[in-house]
């Protein structure tokens, strides 16, 4: 199986990116991951909030196959200890599913297009990160999540 991270535009920050980047490194020792940065929507300020999020869904589709597992970072999902996070990462694993396609939305959140079509909603805190920051702490999750299933001494509880 391959996990498919989709964000909407570019990391701003260098500082950031290279955080992302050591765990993106570490990954390859575990899972074939792809990180696809999408580009923000042109000319937001003559769209409403639900136009922008119409067409953030339209982009983010695209990328998805029918085929692959659907989750949504979003505030209204559900919280995972980490441990609990690798079990949900097993789950996708033996479901055989080609791909399991994590996305992180646009300012906004997400179309209700989308959630639609979502196979789930992850939150990773009731508190209220930038977009940014969302791929470290993910990418860090899902690499502690990689080495709680290997029961390497990364992860302790």
């Amino acid at each position: 199986m391959k996990i498919k991270l989709l964000a909407i535009g570019k990391t701003d920050s260098r500082e950031l990116q290279k955080l992302v980047d050591v765990y993106l490194k570490r990954l390859k020792h575990y899972v074939k991951f792809e990180l696809q940065l999408l580009p923000d929507i042109k000319n937001t300020k003559n769209l409403s909030a639900s136009d922008q999020m119409e067409k953030e869904a339209e982009l983010i589709l695209k990328h998805v196959e029918s085929s692959e597992a659907l989750y949504l970072l979003d505030e209204n999902g559900l919280e995972y200890t980490s441990v609990d996070f690798a079990k949900l990462l097993q789950k996708q694993m033996n479901r055989g599913i080609k791909e399991w396609v994590l996305v992180i939305g646009g300012p906004y959140g997400f179309s209700d297009s989308i959630k639609q079509k979502a196979h789930g909603k992850i939150s990773l805190s009731k508190m209220t990160f930038s977009h940014q920051m969302v791929r470290l702490f993910l990418v860090e999750q899902i690499y502690r999540a990689c080495t709680i299933l290997r029961n390497e001494p990364y992860h302790h509880q």
